[in-house]
């Protein structure tokens, strides 16, 4: 067997580079051969001359077709110079043989294929719906075992858990419901004084923030922060195989994950609601004070005098139904974490998104409910 000898030159009648093979250009030598061609510089044209080569068998056929087809795809030509009648029939069936690429596909478009993602969405939509509803009932299951069983019960991990949902949230909402109080105080205001009837901003704040905004806002809060802090630790539990490990050692993971943060949100949403109706009513009585030199004796009056506490109560309702709410999305967003930290983060965000977009709708079906009754 002849050695593979590779000899790259500029043409003598032009600055087209020429690759001269000479020897055997076989199975044996091919890898060789391939890495050679592979270093070969960018070039408008060049020119590869096999007329001293020995033997080809279709290992440097393969090579040689491998190459002038790559070129191509990059519009760079490929002159193959000395090939014989036979050389020359190997190689046209070597380049046959080689594997085509399907040619791209334009995605399908028209008014079919919209209503296909559209229904895919939807009952993607619904399945998930359905696996949340599971996991409420999961809760409630286990909740109902914890009764029957106290000693099953997770107190401290109840306790940890109402700390970190409730009292560390306590800053962060009477903050928010502070300031929107004082938004809407200024803002009826400057609408009100027009028509002379200041003296009624008192029950615009009263009425928006005891049963819309103060409920309303505080789960979005809470959503924010604790839906995504419960998808982010148990989808980080089953990352790390903790959940698994759980069911091998006979522990319930719904006894153990579920009950304690969704029964602390129960708790303390209702809490955090009245957390931030008491500071929007602070704060808006300041700026009525301010604004339209409203005493807040007269607005302590006024408020008691002219605003129902079924406003109150319709807002204190809403808030056990968001606290599942935000909860069951929570958990069953971090159940879906596979083993990939891409999965934790996209999860954990649409569980956040989702959990308010739900908060919002249910908020909104509660409105037409309660004026259906005339409450």
């Amino acid at each position: 067997m002849a050695e593979l000898v590779v000899e790259s030159r500029q043409d003598d009648h032009s600055a087209t580079p020429r690759v001269s093979l000479r020897g055997d250009m076989t199975v044996q030598t091919v890898a060789r051969l391939e890495q050679a061609l592979a270093a070969l510089p960018a070039a408008q044209e060049l020119i590869i001359d096999v007329a001293q080569v020995d033997h080809m068998d279709t290992a440097g056929a393969w090579a040689l077709a491998r190459l002038r087809r790559r070129r191509e795809a990059q519009d760079q030509r490929v002159r193959i110079d000395g090939l014989t009648a036979q050389l020359e029939t190997l190689l046209e069936r070597v380049d046959e043989a080689l594997p085509q690429p399907d040619p791209p596909q334009a995605p399908p478009r028209g008014l079919l294929v919209q209503l296909d993602a559209i229904g895919r969405a939807v009952a993607g939509g619904l399945a998930l719906a359905a696996e949340a509803l599971a996991y409420f009932g999961i809760f409630l299951a286990r909740l109902g075992r914890s009764l029957r069983h106290p000693g099953e019960f997770r107190l401290t991990s109840l306790v940890h858990h109402c700390q970190d949902v409730g009292w560390r949230a306590v800053p962060i909402v009477a903050l928010m419901g502070f300031l929107i109080g004082i938004v809407l105080a200024f803002q009826g205001s400057v609408q009100l004084r027009q028509f002379g009837a200041e003296v009624f901003v008192v029950e615009l704040i009263a009425i928006s923030m005891l049963r819309e905004l103060g409920v309303l806002l505080t789960a979005i809060i809470v959503a924010g922060r604790t839906g995504s802090a419960f998808t982010a630790a148990i989808g980080a539990m089953r990352m790390r195989e903790e959940v698994d490990a759980m069911r091998t050692l006979g522990i319930d993971p719904g006894m153990v994950l579920f009950v304690p943060r969704i029964l602390a949100l129960l708790i303390t949403l209702p809490i955090l609601t009245l957390v931030a109706n008491v500071a929007g009513l602070v704060g808006g009585a300041l700026m009525a004070w301010a604004e339209l030199g409203i005493a807040p004796q007269l607005f302590y009056i006024r408020l008691t005098e002219q605003v129902s506490v079924d406003h109150a109560i319709v807002g204190l309702v809403k808030a056990p139904v968001f606290a599942v709410i935000i909860g069951v999305i929570g958990c069953h967003a971090g159940m879906r974490v596979e083993g990939n930290t891409e999965s934790l983060g996209r999860l954990t965000s649409s569980a956040v998104v989702a959990a308010i977009f739900t908060v919002i709708a249910v908020d909104a079906l509660f409105s037409v409910f309660f004026a259906r009754l005339g409450v």
